[in-house]
């Protein structure tokens, strides 16, 4: 083996572990969001502890001007949740749960967010058991009809 060689075998072998450890506290960091909230609704609160145990650093912010805040978002009246988040860029209506929060923020899709409208029983932070099939929008950015993004 050359010199020249040795050198960047023995330089990577050195700083492979502090890449490794970077790259590992980067993927731990908390995913941040401010969650809008009704000040009265209380699974709203239950939204955002599930959240924060799933790896998201969430601000609630209560106010009384919830409907506004989703429109200003483009979140269509018929979509709107009972809580409005703001996470990577993308509004999130509703009871989101957060494998559907991590694809939306993995794929970065070219729309303005999503939602899970109504209050579906056993979503994240509602109680009750899951009955039935959600229906996950896509929110889009040029007001056309919502698709859907996703069902669980």
């Amino acid at each position: 083996m050359k010199r020249r060689e040795f050198v960047i075998l023995a330089a990577t072998v050195v700083s492979a572990p502090a890449l490794l450890a970077s790259r590992a506290a980067h993927a731990a960091s908390p995913i941040a969001a401010t969650l809008y909230k009704n000040p009265s609704c209380t699974c709203c609160e239950g939204y955002a502890r599930y959240l924060e145990k799933n790896g998201f650093k969430v601000t609630v912010k209560p106010t009384n001007d919830l409907a506004e805040i989703s429109q200003k978002a483009g979140v269509p009246e018929n979509l709107e949740g009972c809580h409005t988040m703001f996470v990577g860029g993308y509004v999130v209506d509703g009871h989101v749960p957060v494998d559907i929060i991590r694809k939306l923020l993995a794929e970065k899709p070219a729309i303005a967010g999503i939602s899970l409208p109504g209050l579906p029983s056993g979503s994240p932070g509602m109680t009750g058991s899951k009955t039935e099939t959600w229906t996950v929008y896509a929110v889009t950015k040029d007001g056309e009809p919502p698709k859907v993004f996703t069902t669980v």
